[in-house]
């Protein structure tokens, strides 16, 4: 865990020194990227005093939620200085006088945007489930960020621009925009931009094209509640035959530790034995410790897989249970098992046949390893059977007989003995080679009237077998079945074909079957990011729509979200990962990304046409100008996300599953995004110029339509 800590620091230290680098990359100009740069310790050490009256602590969560605002922080900053830079390349004005010119033209935009991100990241506070009492504290962190850089950016930076700029900052023949590898990529865009309004049909169906593939995509991309991280460290348990002694489990269970760590890149093991609720003492666990990953060729799951494949099939013959599972952070039902279903009813032999039909078909899914359930028959049990004429006959009650059992086999207090302070019960029970069988239990004396009579006078006992538990969920009777899944597979596909297994075994009405522990807080979890993705695109479009004045203009901003996300999942696909919690929060992080930047294309777009610019030239000069602060928050947020990518240890499997969703969709979706974004507000104008009811509420926007 300190070295996850030690990597989300690491990484949101690059990212303060990155952002700056790639601001003065486009400036070429140290003042404003030392002003920029002042942003991000200033509102993260606001939003420590945020999250301390919060309660919050620096953990995983909350210091991931630190480091992905950083990006956020400064883009407020970075948007503001460069307006006010460009003002004074451009128009020759004071520092003072930019700074009033620049602030009073981006404002609106920085507010929207802001805000709007507040909307995305304020839902995710409000998670219900396991899951979200960890989201709570990723949402409100991020959120105090955001607010705390809008404060900032119309404050701090401003005033550094006003006070620390010069003129000489700006002095030369050329600007910053027409010199250096900026201008052939703002020539380019132009072009591609012209050729584009003139070609707006098909850019519309190459948006549609793009969006289209989103469920495939999906289809096809695995699904886990979490990514799987190489923690060095696991869990192997062993649980013997039914009847099996403590000594022979112990044995047993030392003997397959001691062949776990000949292993190449194991540290330690640990063995347990009855470490259960119920110290069975047949079941034994042991803990796998394993050297840091930068000391090991293979990672936790190529051994995890050795062990299955190589140690655990030389003990066949001893029909031993076995489970190799990481050590979870979600445990239900007593099963630490990445897929757990369950089935409940009245009947236990019903279950028992039900149960193994869908092992069989659980057993051979693709990637599915230790598949197995919680019935477990064949324990040794002596069935005691009264003969209840011979009983009247002799005098002895039925309740006489079961206290004699109770007494002989389970014990029963009779007092307390007390040394050096320390209190002991004392316990009466008969000795062990006396309750041990048929033979030893029979010879119990039991009072019968003036007299007493051995217990096999009066039973039968009959020596058989039956479950080791009997489960029990709402009084109903339940088998778990669970297992783990392979590295590369989609545990949400398993999850399904075990629905559909059970669905077509036609139940009686009166046995029940349902996902259990981590699988039903999936189910859960993706069900309440489909809420959260929902509210955060609804409360985007109240703000937006309160911020611009416009029912029309907030659609053409959140028209770019939808074409974001195939990018995003080919991501996760090329590489193999899986749509988890943390994907999905990348998700909602690049709707941020995305949505920022086409806050800054309508919002000017809209200042130009207020002016009397028309429509086309009011398009090509608002994206033009935003261009360059387009390219600089977004190359910063996506270079911060490179050491997240290329992480390893511990912790890095969350750090990838973030990144290489912005990584991947921002950088893919980029050019279509700048693109798809002008063409859809000049055909929006187009719809809205047709309708009277739009035009009414169009208001100044209609000026200049050109």
């Amino acid at each position: 865990m300190n070295e996850g800590l030690g990597q989300v620091l690491r990484y949101g230290a690059f990212g303060e020194t990155v952002i700056p680098g790639i601001i003065w990359l486009f400036l070429r100009r140290l003042r404003p990227t030392l002003i920029s740069a002042v942003a991000i310790p200033s509102a993260l050490i606001a939003t420590f005093g945020a999250m301390h009256y919060m309660g919050f602590t620096l953990n995983m969560v909350t210091l991931l939620a630190l480091t992905l605002s950083v990006g956020f922080v400064i883009d407020d900053a970075v948007v503001v200085l460069e307006v006010i830079f460009r003002h004074m390349e451009e128009k020759g004005l004071t520092p003072r006088q930019a700074t009033l010119e620049g602030t009073r033209e981006i404002g609106l935009a920085v507010l929207a945007m802001s805000v709007s991100l507040i909307a995305v990241f304020l839902p995710i506070a409000f998670m219900s489930g396991i899951v979200g009492r960890f989201m709570n504290s990723f949402g409100v962190t991020m959120a105090f960020a955001i607010a705390v850089s809008l404060l900032v950016s119309f404050t701090l930076t401003p005033m550094m621009a006003s006070r620390w700029l010069q003129q000489k900052d700006v002095a030369g023949e050329e600007s910053s925009r027409e010199r250096g590898f900026y201008v052939p990529i703002e020539k380019g865009y132009m072009r591609l931009l012209r050729w584009s309004l003139s070609h707006r049909l098909l850019v519309v169906v190459v948006l549609a094209l793009v969006f289209l593939t989103s469920y495939p995509l999906f289809l096809v991309a695995n699904k886990t509640l979490l990514p799987k991280d190489d923690e060095s460290q696991f869990e192997v348990l062993v649980r013997a035959p039914e009847g099996t002694s403590l000594e022979a489990t112990r044995v047993l269970v030392e003997d397959v530790a001691t062949r776990i760590r000949t292993l190449d890149g194991v540290a330690a093991t640990e063995v347990t034995i009855g470490d259960d609720a119920q110290r069975t003492r047949n079941k034994g666990s042991i803990y796998v410790k394993l050297v840091p990953p930068g000391q090991r060729r293979r990672d936790q799951f190529q051994i995890q897989d050795q062990i299955r494949d190589q140690v655990l099939p030389l003990y066949a013959g001893q029909r031993l249970k076995t489970e190799v599972s990481e050590v979870a952070i979600i445990k239900g039902a007593g099963s630490a098992a990445e897929v757990q279903f369950s089935i409940g009813g009245p009947n236990l032999a019903q279950l028992a046949s039900y149960s193994e039909a869908l092992l069989e078909k659980l057993r051979r899914m693709p990637g599915v390893v230790d598949a197995d359930t919680d019935l477990i028959l064949g324990k040794p049990e002596l069935g005691v059977r009264i003969d209840r004429a011979k009983a009247a006959d002799l005098g002895v009650r039925v309740d006489d007989v079961a206290s004699t059992l109770n007494i002989m086999v389970g014990g029963l207090k009779v007092t307390d003995f007390y040394e050096h302070g320390e209190k002991y019960e004392v316990r009466l029970r008969a000795a062990e080679g006396d309750r041990r069988d048929a033979a030893g239990i029979g010879l119990a004396k039991i009072p019968a009237g003036l007299q007493s009579v051995s217990l096999r006078d009066v039973v039968r006992l009959e020596e058989g077998s039956g479950p080791s538990t009997i489960n029990r969920i709402a009084r109903r009777r339940q088998v778990l079945l669970s297992c783990n899944v392979r590295e590369g597979f989609s545990s949400q596909a398993i999850m399904n074909g075990l629905t559909d297994g059970a669905r077509s075994l036609r139940m009686p009405p009166s046995f029940a079957y349902g996902l259990q522990g981590r699988s039903r807080e999936q189910e859960r979890t993706f069900k309440n990011f489909a809420l959260a993705f929902l509210l955060s695109i609804i409360f985007m479009y109240l703000a937006l729509a309160a911020q611009f004045e416009s029912f029309l203009h907030p659609v053409t901003i959140l028209m770019a979200l939808p074409a974001t996300v195939p990018f995003a999942l080919l991501s996760i696909v090329a590489l193999n990962a899986s749509i988890n919690i943390f994907s999905m929060l990348g998700i909602l992080v690049l709707f941020g990304v995305v949505m920022k930047n086409g806050i800054l294309q309508i919002d000017h777009t809209n200042g130009l046409r207020e002016q009397g610019v028309g429509r086309e030239e009011a398009i090509l000069s608002a994206n033009r100008d935003r261009l360059r602060p387009i390219l600089m928050t977004t190359l910063a947020f996506v270079a911060g996300m490179v050491p997240l990518i290329v992480s390893s240890g511990t912790g890095a499997a969350t750090n990838r599953a973030i990144g290489t969703v912005i990584f991947g969709g921002q950088t893919l979706a980029l050019v279509l995004t700048l693109i798809g974004t002008p063409v859809m507000y000049s055909i929006f104008d187009d719809w809205a110029a047709a309708w009277p009811w739009w035009r009414r509420r169009r208001g100044t926007n209609s000026v200049g339509n050109g």
